[in-house]
């Protein structure tokens, strides 16, 4: 079957993975929280930066390559991480990593995914990051780390934007809890979608497996938190600082929307700053993280990273011509999952390797550093 014929957006995949997926699962991995504006301002955002499409350029043949933290990529794109990956298709995140390793991009798996790092080591390739939510106690930090370097992931991510749970409401309404139970309730939608439903009859219920060997009483808790709460902390400046101490590979910190911990945090000796409004699944006022890239970008000459709302090729190329160096995806990549199985995360990054050659041609632009001479001020 030609996918491009059937499949030719990442809109299309949407609406097939909806279709394959039961509705608390669709809700977990669409939803965001409060009233949803600051994922539609994301949206929004991104279609306000215009280019002015240039002429007479003559046959151009586009560089997509990207350099990013002494590695050469052949996209600006990466696959971000999502908890519970596996919730959403059943082995997600061996194919999601075998997925961006035959491609040579980034996978960024999960502190709470339904895999540990041993599970995991032999379907990544040499561009294996791991997001950490950071532990309160300074044994399992270590230990989080040793088994994340010994199964071969060699990027460290601390995300902090996530100090406290967040409702997220269309979740709550759907009737999925954390962690999840099949109540008769769930087990109608689950009937509805055989293909998930067969898949996860063979893997099994979804568990955080990594959290899970550090706390075995999980149950009990809302469907507003999970059980990474238990945990938990919300780290400081002398956390980031032990964490930079004690991880011998590039570190990243992800949730960066200010100015001032911007030129913070350059200071500190990370090695790049991932900009996130955590698709606005944990907080529902704030900006677009393309709106806070333009600010971020005049305090620190830092790699950075970008995700929350980016859908295509040319969302890329807005967030390259503002300043960004890289952009990862998280719902595009299991949306591309849920539709089409091992198949889809491909195929997104081939949608999404077309749709930048397309627009650079457009634009006349055979490099990236060619992207801000066409962008609309």
């Amino acid at each position: 079957m030609d996918l491009h014929a059937k499949y030719p957006a990442l809109s299309d995949l949407r609406t097939r993975a909806q279709q394959r997926i039961p509705r608390f699962v669709w809700e977990y991995l669409d939803s965001a929280t409060g009233d949803e504006r600051t994922k539609a301002r994301n949206r929004a955002k991104l279609d306000d930066i215009l280019f002015h499409p240039s002429i007479l350029h003559g046959d151009i043949t586009p560089d997509t390559s990207v350099d990013l933290l002494g590695k050469r990529y052949p996209l600006p794109v990466g696959m971000a991480p999502i908890g519970m990956s596996g919730l959403m298709w059943p082995d997600a995140e061996f194919m999601l990593a075998r997925a961006a390793a035959k491609a040579n991009v980034p996978y960024c798996i999960s502190t709470v995914a339904t895999k540990t790092p041993e599970e995991m080591a032999p379907h990544l390739g040499e561009n294996a990051w791991f997001q950490l939510y950071p532990p309160r106690d300074e044994g399992i930090r270590k230990d989080l780390l040793a088994r994340a370097k010994a199964a071969g992931f060699s990027t460290l991510v601390l995300t902090v934007d996530v100090p406290t749970a967040s409702r997220r409401e269309r979740q709550v309404r759907s009737g999925l809890t954390t962690p999840p139970r099949l109540t008769p309730r769930l087990l109608a939608q689950v009937a509805m979608r055989p293909a998930w439903a067969m898949a996860s009859a063979r893997a099994g219920m979804p568990r955080m497996k990594l959290i899970d060997d550090y706390a075995e009483e999980v149950s009990g808790l809302s469907s507003t938190a999970h059980a990474g709460y238990l945990l938990r902390t919300s780290p400081d400046w002398d956390y980031l600082k032990w964490l930079r101490d004690h991880w011998d590979g590039p570190f990243v910190v992800k949730g960066v929307m200010r100015p001032e911990d911007a030129q913070r945090l350059t200071s500190a000796g990370v090695d790049a700053l991932w900009l996130s409004n955590h698709a606005g699944r944990q907080f529902d006022a704030s900006p677009a993280t393309i709106e806070a890239l333009p600010a971020i970008r005049a305090v620190t000459d830092l790699p950075l990273i970008v995700d929350s709302g980016f859908e295509t090729g040319l969302d890329i190329l807005r967030a390259l011509a503002l300043g960004a160096n890289f952009v990862f995806m998280g719902r595009g990549f299991h949306y591309a999952l849920c539709a089409l199985g091992e198949a889809g995360p491909a195929h997104l990054l081939d949608i999404l390797a077309q749709d930048l050659a397309a627009n650079m041609g457009q634009l006349g632009a055979e490099t990236f550093a060619d992207l801000t001479a066409s962008l609309v001020t």
